[in-house]
C-alpha cells in the first residue's frame, strides 16, 4: 500500500516537473519549417536535371499541408495568447522572424504554380499563386518597414547582439521579386506585365540594398565578438539568402522581361542577370564555406538541434535555384553542378531538421518555454 501511494506521488511529481506543450510557445520562427520544404519542390523542379516530377509533388503536398496546419495554429496562438504574440513583436531575437510568413506564403504559393498544378490544375493553381503572392508580397512589405522601426524606436539592441536574423524582414520582398516573374504571363499585356517586371525590380533593390547595410553589422559583430552562441550558429547560413535570392530573381526577371518592356531594356536586363549574378554567386560560396567552417566548429563544441537547423534549408534552396538560372543564361556547365550539389545538400538538411522537428513535437519539447 505504501508501495502505490509512494508510486503515485513520484507521478505526480513528474507531471508537475514535465514541461508543458502549449501553442502559446508557437513562435514566427516555425514558417521557417514551410519555407525550407517548399523549395525543396520549387528548386527540385528547376534543375537544369529536374528530379522526378512525382517527388517534388509530394513535397509540395507537405509544405501545403504544414503551411495550411501552421496558419490554424498561429491563428489559435494570437487569439488565446495575445500577450505572447505582442511581446515577440518587442523581442529583437523574435521579431525578425515575422518575415517568414511572408516568404512561407510565397514559397508555397511559387511552388503550386511550378508543381502543384499537375495536381489541381494549370487555373487552380494560378489562382492559389496570386492569392498567396499578393498576401506574401503585403506581409513581406509591412514586415521590411515594421521591424526595422521596431529595431530602432522600440527594442534596446547592443552591437554584439547583432544577427543574421535581422535579415529575414528585409529579404522577404526579395522573395516576392523572384516569385513575380512566374505570374507575369498570366497577366494583361501591357501596363499589367511592365507593373509586374518593374515592380519586381524595385522589390529587388529594396531588399538588396537594405540587406547591404545589415551585412557590415553582421560580419563585424563576429570578427569583434568571435562566434555565435552554438544554438545560433546555423543562422549564419541566413546571409545566403539575399544572395541566393537576388541571382535568382534577376534571372527569372530576364527570362520575362521581353514580354513586358521595350527590347532595349529587356536586353539590358539579360546582361544585369549575368552580371550581378556571377559575383553574387562568388560571395554566395565564400559565405557558405565560412558559416560550415563555423557549424563544424560548434557541433564539434556540443551544439545540439534548435529550429535554427531550419536556417540551413531555404538560404541553400535559394542558392539552388540562381545557380539554375545562371547555368541557363550562361550555358556552363560548372553552374549545372553547383546546381545539383547544393541541392543534395539542401535535401539532406531538410530531412535532418524534419526528422528532429517531428521527434520534438511527439514529445513536445519544442512547444515548451525556451530555457
Amino acid at each position: 500500500m505504501a508501495s502505490h501511494s509512494s508510486s503515485r506521488a513520484l507521478f505526480r511529481t513528474a507531471a508537475r516537473t514535465r514541461p508543458r506543450a502549449s501553442v502559446r510557445h508557437l513562435g514566427p520562427n516555425w514558417y521557417a519549417a514551410v519555407m525550407g520544404t517548399a523549395i525543396v519542390a520549387s528548386a527540385g523542379a528547376t534543375l537544369p536535371h529536374p528530379v522526378p516530377r512525382a517527388l517534388t509533388v509530394a513535397v509540395w503536398a507537405v509544405a501545403t499541408t504544414a503551411l495550411a496546419v501552421l496558419l490554424g495554429a498561429r491563428a489559435v496562438h494570437w487569439g488565446r495568447h495575445r500577450d505572447q504574440a505582442r511581446s515577440h513583436l518587442l523581442d529583437p531575437a523574435v521579431a525578425p522572424f515575422y518575415g517568414c510568413l511572408s516568404m512561407a506564403l510565397l514559397a508555397v504559393g511559387g511552388a503550386t504554380l511550378l508543381v502543384g498544378k499537375d495536381v489541381i490544375g494549370e487555373r487552380a493553381a494560378i489562382g492559389v499563386d496570386a492569392l498567396l503572392f499578393v498576401a506574401g508580397t503585403l506581409v513581406g512589405l509591412a514586415a521590411a518597414a515594421a521591424v526595422p522601426y521596431l529595431m530602432v524606436a522600440r527594442h534596446r539592441i547592443a552591437l554584439d547582439e547583432a544577427s543574421p536574423v535581422w535579415l529575414l524582414p528585409v529579404v522577404a520582398p526579395m522573395v516576392s521579386a523572384a516569385q513575380g516573374p512566374a505570374l507575369l504571363p498570366h497577366l494583361p499585356r501591357g501596363q499589367w506585365q511592365e507593373a509586374m517586371l518593374l515592380g519586381s525590380y524595385a522589390m529587388f533593390g529594396l531588399s538588396l540594398i537594405a540587406a547591404f547595410v545589415m551585412l557590415p553589422l553582421i560580419f563585424g559583430r563576429l570578427v569583434v565578438h568571435g562566434p555565435l552562441p552554438l544554438a545560433l550558429t546555423p543562422t549564419l547560413f541566413l546571409v545566403l539568402g539575399p544572395l541566393g535570392q537576388s541571382t535568382t530573381a534577376v534571372n527569372a526577371l530576364a527570362d520575362v522581361a521581353p514580354d513586358a518592356i521595350s527590347a532595349a531594356y529587356a536586353s539590358a536586363f539579360n546582361a544585369f542577370a549575368v552580371v550581378y549574378g556571377v559575383p553574387a554567386m562568388g560571395f554566395a560560396l565564400l559565405w557558405f564555406a565560412l558559416a560550415a567552417a563555423l557549424v563544424v566548429r560548434a557541433l564539434r563544441a556540443g551544439m545540439g538541434f534548435a529550429m535554427t537547423w531550419w536556417g540551413f534549408t531555404f538560404p541553400v534552396g535559394t542558392c539552388v535555384t540562381g545557380a539554375s538560372g545562371l547555368a541557363r543564361h550562361t550555358g556552363l556547365h560548372a553552374y549545372e553542378w553547383l546546381a545539383v550539389g547544393l541541392y543534395a545538400f539542401l535535401v539532406a538538411a531538410v530531412v535532418t531538421a524534419a526528422f528532429h522537428t517531428v521527434r520534438g513535437l511527439l514529445t513536445g519539447r519544442l512547444l515548451t518555454p525556451a530555457r
